[in-house]
């Protein structure tokens, strides 16, 4: 059993104020592995009280030596990737072979994005050729708040941590309560890599808890919160009362638009896109809708695609989707699924109970439904599972208005060969991210969504400048 009680304050793990152990599950065993402390109200205050000491200094440091520390971080983490992925296949079930390539992967690309961006930052810049006395400057926003989940890991704790870092911003860091092991290694890696006492502190904890205090803290000036769409405005309530600034990344419904003139790769492409991670992405695309003219030959295409999706052990290597996150997600999800049939949709692959040759573990069917109208619950509600909606449609205008109808608005898939028609139907939907014919976004685009799916932008140089607030200066002397 791996004990890690000790929370990470002022540049030294503490022991926490009360004792209150939580038990972290394999969700492919089902048994616990490791146990860690639940903070308090009174630990966050610790913490937050050393982001606030360590703020003015870490503040006036210039952005070179910030930027310097966050390079010397990105060799720890690449020296100590193994660790990384080992922990984050141990308490969220990633398949270790998902875990070293995408999930570690995730957190190299952000870092390197970041010192990539920070360099050619401009933190003081003139406000016009016309105005040679006004400076802009970008100054950070202060002591931030940052609430991570459990289904990227490093992908969402470097989208926080190093964007708030090379802003000059201190940090309080909740990691999710189920994959907690990754988050506390990353706390070694920021004091290997020599970030002074106070910048990056870690308390775990649930919602309820740590999360509560952090949130409605009157010290802290910002939160930076990525989950669920329920507990996004549970944050915001509780932030409001300080005024400070909130972003939120949330759920998402994303559609994926399959034209009849799509290449023959789409629908197998989508169906990979929704079951990786075991559909635990924000950003799935959970609804195919298919155009009349292709969508038999689309639902046979899903459903065979899904039936030779391999579920297995995370902790063995190859190409295999593992168990989803906890007890609690899984019967969300089978629940889900049997609402599916209850209300109508024909299941074409997979279905509710455990996978053949499964008796434990959280693991769930690749499951596609056929016949599904936007009305259905699993075509309204984020079912965080590898579980795919098929939606057929008639124009390209109906396709649109179904994407839109969704209190969601994080990303859109488009597949079509007519290069205008993608275009035209890209500046239509509601969301923050668009993606077309497979091709993803490029290095420092923005990663954030509309709607239900949140406020905010992470990554590149719009990350950098979520954590930062406007100073506008006059009378600049031209020294």
């Amino acid at each position: 059993m791996i004990e890690k009680r000790e929370f990470y304050i002022n540049g030294a793990w503490v022991a926490p104020e009360v004792s209150n152990d939580h038990e972290v599950i394999d969700p492919s065993t089902e048994e616990a592995v490791a146990v860690i402390s639940m903070g308090s109200a009174a630990d966050v205050d610790k913490a937050v009280a050393a982001a606030k000491a360590a703020f003015p200094a870490w503040m006036e440091t210039p952005p070179a030596e910030r930027i310097a520390l966050v390079e010397k971080l990105l060799d720890v983490y690449l020296a100590r990737s193994e660790e990384m992925a080992q922990a984050m296949t141990l308490a969220m079930g990633a398949p270790i072979d998902m875990s070293r390539n995408n999930q570690v992967g995730a957190g190299t690309f952000h870092i390197k994005e970041f010192i990539a961006a920070a360099k050619q930052f401009e933190f003081i810049r003139p406000l016009s050729d016309r105005a040679p006395n006004d400076r802009i400057v970008y100054e950070p926003v202060g002591v931030c708040g940052l609430i991570t989940p459990w289904n990227w890991p490093m992908n969402q704790i470097t989208l926080k941590v190093v964007a708030a870092a090379v802003a000059g911003c201190t940090m309080v860091l909740k990691p999710s309560e189920e994959s907690p092991l990754d988050a506390m290694l990353f706390a070694e890696f920021m004091h290997e890599a020599g970030f002074p006492p106070g910048v990056f502190n870690l308390v775990n904890g649930d919602g309820m808890g740590a999360g509560t205090a952090l949130t409605g803290h009157a010290d802290v000036d910002m939160v930076s919160f990525t989950g669920s769409t329920r507990a996004g405005i549970a944050i915001s309530k509780n932030a409001a009362d300080t005024l400070k600034r909130v972003h939120l990344e949330l759920g998402g419904k994303g559609a994926n638009i399959i034209f009849a003139d799509a290449d023959e790769k789409a629908v197998k492409r989508g169906v990979i896109d929704m079951m990786q991670n075991t559909g635990q992405s924000c950003n799935a695309p959970s609804r195919m809708l298919v155009q009349r003219d292709i969508y038999d030959q689309a639902v046979e295409q899903a459903a065979a695609m899904a039936n030779k999706i391999a579920v297995g052990d995370p902790h063995e290597e190859g190409r295999h989707i593992g168990p989803v996150v906890n007890k609690t997600q899984w019967q969300k999800i089978q629940d889900l699924i049997q609402k599916g049939i209850d209300e109508g949709a024909r299941l074409v692959a997979g279905g509710t109970g455990l996978p053949e040759g499964f008796n434990r573990g959280y693991y769930v069917k690749p499951t596609v439904f056929a016949d599904v109208n936007n009305d259905m619950t699993i075509a309204r509600e984020e079912i965080f599972g590898p579980v795919l909606s098929i939606i057929p449609f008639e124009s390209e205008e109906e396709a649109i208005a179904i994407t839109n109808d969704t209190v969601y608005g994080l990303t859109n898939y488009i597949q079509t060969q007519d290069g205008a028609r993608a275009n035209r139907v890209a500046l239509k939907v509601r969301s923050g991210m668009v993606e077309m014919n497979g091709q993803s976004r490029s290095f420092g685009s923005p990663f954030g969504g509309m709607k239900q799916s949140g406020n905010g932008r992470e990554g590149g140089v719009y990350g950098i400048e979520d954590f930062l607030e406007i100073k506008a200066i006059g009378g600049w002397a031209n020294e």
